[in-house]
Formats: structure tokens, sequence, C-alpha cells
């Protein structure tokens, strides 16, 4: 484990003796899972421009934010590419349009639209970036019962954190339809989204969750200049100690 600093929003906390407590008891490491970091005005290479210039001269493509009004389209679009970029993962199960409006619902307060972004060819969705503003930047400002008052106090300082100039956010999920992987419509994508986040006040970014058994994830986060920035540790201990010890497959 490392980077011991202030844990983004749902990410959990542990203190540096966890480790060995886990490690001597006979726990051991089944993955980890990076947090990454970038500076958000840190520019892209220059073959995510050049992507840009490709598909700018395909009229049938397109990258646009959600558009928060319209929780019916944003939940069928974000299922479309969910469950044809992710459900044939290991361990991963498709998401009904049920599920998908639901998460839609719950997101919608604390939610940056301008944050929430898709790839579309022919107005079919084929490739997002979700992410939203580091919430424990305004939850550590309100209490733990989030009564009425801690409800009202929550708006006040979301209102205030929208007008910071220099906004945390970080990356919830990310993903390509197997069609359209290795065409650089993810590089487009993060060009344009990247423009959208600078001018929107933007300037950290932390990407979530990146497992070690994801090695094209990982590879996507290296080619945009993040850099890990927090180690995460997910143990196992074989209680039948004469079977052998296996780590968690890699997503191929």
């Amino acid at each position: 484990m490392a980077g011991f600093t202030e844990p983004n929003y749902g990410m959990f906390y542990h203190l540096p003796y966890y480790q060995p407590l886990f490690e001597n008891y006979g726990f051991q490491v089944y993955f980890k899972q990076y947090t990454c970091r970038r500076d958000v005005a840190m520019p892209l290479h220059a073959a995510f421009h050049r992507a840009v210039a490709s598909y700018a001269e395909q009229p049938e493509f397109s990258f646009r934010h959600a558009d928060k009004s319209d929780a019916e389209k944003l939940a069928r679009d974000f299922q479309h590419v969910y469950n044809l970029a992710w459900a044939n993962h290991s361990g991963v199960t498709g998401m009904s349009l049920e599920k998908a409006r639901s998460l839609v619902k719950e997101m919608k307060p604390v939610a940056d639209e301008r944050l929430l972004w898709f790839a579309y060819h022919q107005e079919e969705p084929i490739a997002f970036f979700i992410s939203l503003p580091e919430l424990n930047q305004i939850f550590k400002h309100i209490g733990a019962r989030f009564n009425l008052w801690d409800k009202l106090r929550f708006l006040w300082y979301k209102r205030k954190y929208d007008q910071l100039p220099d906004k945390k956010m970080f990356g919830v999920i990310f993903g390509v339809v197997p069609a359209w992987q290795g065409k650089s419509v993810e590089s487009a994508l993060m060009e344009h989204a990247r423009a959208k986040f600078l001018a929107s006040g933007y300037t950290d970014c932390e990407m979530n969750w990146i497992g070690d058994f994801n090695p094209r994830m990982l590879a996507v986060t290296r080619s945009i200049g993040a850099r890990i920035h927090k180690t995460h540790v997910t143990y196992r201990k074989l209680f039948d100690e004469t079977r052998p010890f296996e780590r968690c497959p890699i997503i191929k």
C-alpha cells in the first residue's frame, strides 16, 4: 500500500500498520488497484491532437458531454457502452436499463454534466469517460447524519465548490466498445474532455480502482501522462495451505 493521503469519495483508507498485520498473519496479495493522478493542464501527446483532427473530418462521429436534464438518454447511453465494454470481463455482469436509470438518479444531485463524456458514431454511443467532482471536498464540511440541515449545508458547499477555479475531479469509469478499440476513439474523447475540464475549472484528476489485472487500462493511464499516486491491495488467505495460491487472472 502507498499514498496514505486524503482519500477520494467512496474510497477506503487504512493506516500503514494494516499491511504488516495482514501479511504477517499469512494473507497474500491477490491483486493491487491503483489510483492514478495527472494535472489536467498537462498537454496530451501529439497523437491525441491528430485523433481529434482525424475525427473532425468525419461528421458521423461526435464527442460531447451529457445533458443531465435528459436523464433517460444518459441512462441508455451509459448502459449501452457499459454492457459492450465491461460486461464481458470476468466477474462483471451486464447492467439492466432499470439499474442504469437508478444510477443516474442517484448520481444526478452531485454530478457535473461537464464531466460525463461520450463518443458517438452516427449517434450510437461507442465510448465513455465518466467522472465526478471529488465529493470529499464537499462532504468533509457536512455532518454524519445527513439530516435536513446537513442537506442544506451540502447544497451551500457544493455551490461554493462549483465556483472554485481549481477543483479536483475523479474518474469513475472509462470504456470503449470492442468494435472501436484501437482506433483512437479514446484519444479524441480524452482531448475533447480535457479542454472542457480546464474551461470548467478542474485542475487535478485522479482515476480510481485501476487493477494490476487490467494492463490495457494501465496503458491508457500512462498514455495520458497519469502516474500511480496511491496503491490499494486486496489480500487473500487460503485456509487450506496445501492448495497453490494464485493471483487474480489478467484481463485479456
